[in-house]
Parts: C-alpha cells; sequence; structure tokens
C-alpha cells in the first residue's frame, strides 16, 4: 500500500480531523485519497475545504471502496453506523478503530470485517505528541500491519500489544490521561491566583513547572519516587505540601479514578448504560 491508498474516515469530529490533518501533513499521504464522512454536511464540507479531501453524508459512499476504513466515532454510534457499514466495507479491508471500550471480537461481528485493529489514541495527538496504544486480530496481514504503524506514528508514539486487554487499561491511563493532567494544572493556577499571582503569571509558572519536570524525568532515568525525594528537605516547603496531599488522598484518588475510567472503558464496549459508582 502507498500513498494513494483510499481511506474512508467515518466520524469528522475532533478526532476525525486530528487523523485527517496528520495523514495528510505528517503520513504524506494524497488528499485526495482521503474521503471524510459524517451526517452534518457542514461540518463534512468544512473539512473538505480545509484540508482538500473529499467528503460525503453517506458512510456507504465512503467506505465502498477505501482499502482502510477508519472509525472515529463515539462507541455509542457503533451500532448506528454499522448498518451502512455492513456489507459494505471490502472483504480485504482493514478496519481501524479509535472508539473506547469496543473488543476487536465486537467490530468482526458488528461489521462483517475481519481484519481489525483497534486502537486507543489520546489528546496530544493533535499536536503530533500522543501515544496510541493498538492491537490487532490475526487476519491483519505484514502490510496493514506497517501502514497501521505509520498511520499511528503520525499521531505521536505508539505502542503495539498482543493482548487486548491492554487496551482497556490504556484507556483509563493514557487515553483519559490527559483530563487528569489538565485537572491538576488548573487547581495549581487556581492555588496561585488565590495567593495572589496574576492569571497568566500563574499559568505561565505551573505550565513550565510540569514541562521542565517531565523532562527532567525523561533526561535522568530515575524512578519519579527518587526524583521527589531528592527535592523534598526535611522540615521543608515540599516536605509539608506532601504531607497535605497524603493526608487528602491524592494518591489514592488517582488511583481510584484511573480504576474508574477502566471500568468505564468495559462498559462502553459492553454496551451498558452508565453505572452509579455509589452502587
Amino acid at each position: 500500500m502507498s500513498e494513494k491508498t483510499h481511506i474512508a474516515i467515518i466520524g469528522p469530529g475532533v478526532m476525525g480531523r486530528t487523523l485527517t490533518s496528520s495523514l495528510i501533513q505528517t503520513g504524506g499521504f494524497l488528499p485526495e485519497a482521503l474521503t471524510i464522512a459524517g451526517p452534518t454536511a457542514s461540518r463534512v464540507e468544512a473539512l473538505c475545504s480545509e484540508f482538500g479531501v473529499r467528503g460525503t453524508t453517506s458512510n456507504t459512499e465512503a467506505a465502498a471502496s477505501a482499502e482502510i476504513v477508519i472509525l472515529a466515532i463515539k462507541p455509542q454510534r457503533l451500532d448506528q453506523a454499522a448498518k451502512a457499514l455492513k456489507g459494505t466495507i471490502q472483504s480485504q479491508a482493514l478496519v481501524l478503530s479509535v472508539m473506547a471500550g469496543v473488543s476487536m471480537e465486537a467490530l468482526q461481528q458488528t461489521l462483517g470485517a475481519k481484519r481489525v485493529i483497534r486502537s486507543m489514541p489520546n489528546t496530544p495527538a493533535q499536536i503530533g505528541m500522543g501515544i496510541t496504544v493498538w492491537a490487532q486480530t490475526a487476519e491483519v496481514d505484514e502490510a496493514q500491519h506497517a501502514l497501521a504503524r505509520r498511520i499511528f506514528q503520525t499521531l505521536g508514539q505508539e505502542i503495539f500489544v498482543e493482548d487486548e486487554n491492554y487496551l482497556d487499561m490504556a484507556t483509563a491511563l493514557s487515553g483519559t490521561g490527559p483530563a487528569y493532567a489538565f485537572l491538576f494544572m488548573e487547581a495549581m493556577i487556581e492555588a496561585g491566583v488565590h495567593m495572589g499571582f496574576p492569571r497568566r503569571m500563574a499559568e505561565q509558572l505551573v505550565v513550565q513547572t510540569l514541562k521542565g519536570s517531565v523532562l527532567f524525568y525523561e533526561n535522568n532515568h530515575e524512578h519519579p519516587a527518587r526524583l521527589r525525594d531528592d527535592v523534598t528537605s526535611p522540615g521543608g516547603t515540599s516536605a509539608e505540601a506532601l504531607y497535605y496531599l497524603e493526608k487528602a488522598g491524592f494518591r489514592t484518588a488517582i488511583s481510584r479514578a484511573v480504576w474508574a475510567a477502566y471500568q468505564r472503558s468495559k462498559e462502553l464496549g459492553q454496551g451498558r448504560a452508565r453505572q452509579d459508582p455509589e452502587k
């Protein structure tokens, strides 16, 4: 397969746009080789105008001649989309899903396709700094595997796994992870404003502190606990702050949040409605 490989992107939302942009700008795919489909004509037309790709409001039309069909839709919309796609996707075509929770077996049964890849990218993929965990069915051949890896690398880093169970875990840890990071940033910024910093200054201090901390960790190759210990002087400000974080259950709250996201990912794959976490 080459840059002329016909790719249909089902779903013109944020991830659909991200994939369209990255495939063309980073992956070297030709705009005319991409077709994007969605129910809202204005949204499809906007993407066509922005990237020079083809567009349609018909999933059937988009998938009929595609060698790769990318499902960039919400898992709750799979059944509706499958009505137009089942029987339309070519037998040798690759189906690549970025839907949270939906298993490869479910995709095979719902779509009538055999060559399926399930993946979980995350929000930083929008700037080519994401990480994608992915798995595939046995029917995916070497050329399709290589092309999928190339697609995911346009979004940032990628990790191929043999065990599909890692996908729900990745959804909770890296897929949902940016939300945890943004909440932590928000809390730190608000604390800075509460102390008296102008908001813009508080934002700059927090963003650079977190960015620098990550780079420092990558350069030192030390366990985070060791680095935390190095900046925590006995009786100092860090020790005082960490004492209150531990007392407030910060570590436990993060662990429980990730576990809750993991459980929710599995629920989405089973088509279950939201469960009350208190029950």
